[in-house]
């Protein structure tokens, strides 16, 4: 497996030329997505640098690697991955990277009796981990065990992070069961655009409905649209979701189909799917996006919850 000649020229122009940015000491880490760049932070926290490739409604199932992003992998003292065949169009590249440079993908060291199988994609797994605190606290374990066979020396610090953070998350795990336990039995039903949810199903007894299959670059077709209406009508679903990262094409389709047959229903809110929030904002952290995601989702379909969420930091009217 060789580079093509374009990124072939790229890497070695890369190498040659340094650092991109001033270190000040830090270990350099490139992360895919914002989970992972998330997770590389807070397990990092002052020794570490992170960028990441892909922003706020950015969706990884169809993002290409530009030049700049091979530049910055390639003086990266580490590039942290997801795996599962969540970056599909990026996954050529990777195995062609790992035997130059240092590249881990976090998600695919997780055991596979933990994930879900899709009959959409033969020998793959679902790749929407984040979606469970509880596995996700597993990844943050791979991502602080990178930094330390990269930076052996501050194993101890980045230990003390990983273990500061996952109490954190372990601790949105028993917020999200609490809340979702309160939507009523009748009306536990998750509609989205794209079967990212299947972990959160799972973990919090909901039944799943994606549009699209476990990966936006599957099709919609008119008769899983039509599939839908029928079936939200005969269970007078009140709400479906949007996500940040899709098109909300096809729901707005399953709303008119839904309206044309005299049933109501109105989009329950916009769900971090594949991305999270804009930078900088607490819905721009993992916390926040679960937080919001549960909060979101509980409250729409009749459960009970605090106003702004677990910890009162989401946004006002969310």
């Amino acid at each position: 497996m060789r580079f093509s000649r374009r990124e072939f020229l790229t890497v070695a122009a890369a190498a040659l030329a340094g650092p991109t940015w001033a270190a000040d000491g830090k270990l350099q880490i490139v992360a895919t997505t914002g989970m992972i760049a998330d997770a590389a932070r807070q397990v990092g926290g002052n020794l570490v640098e992170v960028r990441g490739l892909m922003g706020p409604g950015v969706d990884p199932h169809a993002y290409r690697q530009t030049r700049s992003d091979i530049v910055a992998m390639t003086r990266a003292d580490l590039v942290l991955w997801h795996g599962l065949y969540l970056e599909a169009q990026m996954e050529d590249f990777f195995h062609k990277l790992e035997k130059k440079r240092n590249v881990v993908a976090v998600a695919d060291r997780l055991p596979r009796k933990l994930l879900r199988g899709h009959d959409d994609y033969a020998d793959k797994f679902d790749p929407h981990v984040w979606m469970t605190p509880d596995i996700w606290a597993l990844v943050v374990e791979n991502v602080c065990e990178a930094l330390i066979a990269t930076d052996g020396a501050n194993a101890d610090v980045y230990r003390a992070n990983a273990i500061a953070h996952i109490s954190d998350v372990k601790r949105l795990s028993s917020y999200a069961r609490a809340a979702m336990a309160t939507v009523p039995e009748d009306r536990r039903v998750l509609v989205t655009a794209h079967d990212a949810f299947g972990y959160f199903g799972q973990s919090y007894d909901i039944e799943v409905m994606g549009i699209q299959g476990i990966s936006t670059q599957s099709e919609a077709g008119l008769n899983r649209i039509g599939e839908l209406v029928d079936l939200l009508v005969e269970r007078e679903i009140a709400a479906v979701f949007v996500e940040s990262s899709v098109s909300d094409r096809s729901i707005r389709a399953l709303i008119e189909g839904a309206t044309a047959k005299g049933h109501d229903i109105r989009i329950g809110g916009e769900l971090f799917s594949d991305a999270m929030g804009a930078e900088g904002t607490y819905e721009g952290t993992y916390l926040g996006m679960l937080d919001h995601n549960v909060t979101v989702i509980a409250a729409a379909l009749g459960g009970e919850v605090p106003a702004r969420g677990m910890d009162g930091q989401l946004k006002a009217g969310f």
